[in-house]
């Protein structure tokens, strides 16, 4: 009772918005409008000297509305559901209070008291220049971790130690699993923009952060929009959270004039065209144009600056390093047109943007709401326009029912229907002309392919009529090769009576002559040889092999008995080998020195 107390001697309808959220079980929670007047001031709020000062010197007085409805249960380690549009000041609503938090206390090596997770790296690298503008008069340590930079310096910090630590899902998680970072000393948890992690696919990632920290942790939970998925992470991981919904949900921002412009078709010259009309007939000081494809962006951003505009392309295939000097030079004045992909539709806070351009209907309804939420921030006015084709009336009229509108004001554009297009100088290059690549069953281009291969055949039909006419020529057939050779036929005389049996037997018996005293003759040659060889001069190893068989000779008859065999079975072999041997050479005409002397016993 006596926080309620405090809280009521602050201000009416944020004590009625805490009351509610306190006994949410009994009653509504009611919104807070968005432009609502806010009574108090910082120094009331109990924020610490440091941080008022910082804010003094940047000209802040008084806070938002959701600021002053979150800062004082943040500042009571409450759980915080914030629900509010962008550019309402969610950031200092989470970031004031934990700032005053950690001013007492400091950090240790690899283990940050509070993490910031981040959807994109812009709003990473945004919310990381807020805590410095905050916190320049206090000793806090601050490291943003985002992807596309090298880890040498991240890690040089982490080891230094942190007190908050402002890093993207996949950075973070990637510096855990390298040994770099202990959750275990995690105090508060941030989780901003959350229905843009669901959107990017980061819910899984959030979930493992969550389960990562301490049960005992604080979080700060702040959403534009709350699908289904954000409300179950809201009732797994938020224990008894204080709900602040600042104004309607999906609503925007009454600061923004919304207006239409109805092009006769999807093609993407003619949307350059009228873009580009819009942009000369607008008093544009500086706009943002968004598309929902990265290779549109950069086609749209060429033909801007072929056409004496000054613009830039930033999506999320460049490089970090490219990124953050385009939007630099952006925010300086250096670069009137930022073409960006939905990457820039969310946290980043450039005050001074007089136009926004939807070149494309975002796809999902609630990427309209962020895309114009980049103009008319802090109280100004800001134009958003946006180009409807003929296919894109699905995605407008859930735009319509999302923001609780029949319709938006259209723009009327003189001979928008005569502006040039891509696709038909494709259509008449590939149907009309004959040198384009057409390959349809009727096109020019195989008729001609037809008509020459037509006439080439009638050429060479008349050709042949008028060549003389030749003798046949006999075909020789080819000769058939075959893997074994064939034995020539032998020569017979016609005149000679044919040989008698008796005859051939004794043929038969002088070449078995022939053969065994070839083979004695082998034997006696190689004999000669094993003599000459056992009369050289005896090496070292062989004397001492004699040695060891005159010893081995006394042992007894039973290994005499074996070498026998050993000699029976040597003598076998040197057997064969002389039967090889003795297959002698045959002179027969017709084979050379190849041929084997059994054929010639075959043969006769």
């Amino acid at each position: 009772m006596a926080m309620l107390r405090e809280i009521e001697a602050l201000g009416g309808a944020h004590a009625i918005c805490l009351k509610d959220t306190r006994l949410k079980s009994e009653t509504k929670i009611e919104e807070i409008p968005a432009d609502e007047a806010v009574k108090v001031t910082f120094k009331e709020l109990g924020l610490d000297t440091k941080i008022i000062k910082a804010l003094d010197d940047m000209g802040y007085e008084k806070p938002t509305p959701i600021q002053a409805a979150a800062i004082i249960p943040a500042l009571q380690q409450r759980d915080v559901l914030g629900i509010a549009q962008t550019g309402t000041g969610k950031t200092g609503a989470f970031t004031l209070p934990t700032m005053h938090k950690l001013t007492k206390g400091r950090a240790r090596a690899r283990m940050p008291r509070c993490v910031i997770v981040c959807p994109t790296r812009e709003l990473a690298a945004q919310v990381a220049e807020n805590v410095e503008l905050y916190g320049k008069y206090l000793k806090l340590e601050m490291a943003l971790l985002i992807g596309g930079v090298s880890f040498a310096e991240q890690d040089r910090k982490l080891m230094k130690g942190v007190d908050i630590l402002i890093a993207t899902p996949g950075r973070l998680l990637d510096q855990f699993e390298r040994g770099k970072i202990l959750m275990t000393g995690v105090q508060t948890l941030v989780v901003d923009e959350a229905d843009r992690m669901l959107d990017m696919g980061f819910i899984p990632d959030i979930e493992r952060i969550f389960k990562l920290t301490p049960f005992t942790r604080q979080v700060l939970f702040f959403s534009a929009t709350m699908p289904n998925e954000i409300k179950r992470l809201v009732d797994q991981f938020l224990h008894q959270p204080v709900t602040i919904q600042v104004a309607r949900q999906n609503m925007t921002a009454e600061t923004v004039t919304q207006r239409i412009v109805r092009v006769p078709s999807s093609d993407s010259k003619q949307k350059r065209t009228a873009l580009r009309w819009l942009i000369d007939k607008e008093d544009v000081v500086n706009g943002i144009v968004f598309c929902n494809r990265k290779r549109d962006v950069d086609i749209v951003a060429k033909s801007l600056n072929v056409h004496g505009h000054s613009a830039a392309p930033i999506h999320g295939d460049l490089a970090q390093s490219l990124r953050t000097q385009t939007l630099e030079d952006f925010k300086g004045g250096k670069i009137k047109l930022l073409v960006a992909s939905d990457v820039a539709a969310r946290g980043l806070d450039v005050p001074s943007v007089s136009h926004v351009f939807n070149y494309d209907v975002p796809n999902h309804a609630e990427d309209y709401v962020h895309r114009i939420g980049r103009t008319g921030r802090a109280g100004r006015e800001g134009d958003a326009i946006m180009l409807v084709a003929r296919l894109d009336q699905r995605n407008y009229d859930d735009i319509l029912n999302l923001i609780d509108m029949e319709s938006i004001d259209e723009i009327e554009i003189p001979g928008i229907e005569d502006f040039p297009k891509d696709a038909g100088k494709r259509r008449s290059g590939r149907g009309d002309d004959k040198r384009g690549r057409g390959r349809g069953r009727n096109g020019d281009r195989n008729k001609s392919r037809n008509r020459n291969s037509s006439e080439n055949r009638n050429s060479d039909n008349s050709q042949r009529s008028k060549a003389p006419e030749r003798e046949p020529v006999e075909e020789t057939k080819p000769r058939k090769t075959e893997s074994r050779r064939v034995a020539p036929k032998r020569k017979t005389n016609v005149d000679e009576p044919t040989k008698s049996v008796s005859n051939k037997t004794a043929e038969r018996n002088n070449e078995k002559k022939k053969s065994s005293e070839k083979t004695s003759r082998d034997s006696s040659s190689r004999n000669s040889s094993q003599k000459e060889k056992s009369s050289r001069e005896k090496t070292p190893r062989e004397t001492k092999k004699e040695k060891s068989k005159e010893t081995s000779s006394s042992k007894g008859s039973r290994k005499n008995q074996s070498q026998g065999k050993s000699n029976s079975r040597r003598d076998h072999k040197d057997g064969k080998r002389r039967y090889k041997d003795t297959l002698g050479e045959n002179k027969t005409e017709g084979f050379g020195s190849s041929m084997p002397a059994f054929f010639k016993s075959s043969l006769k």
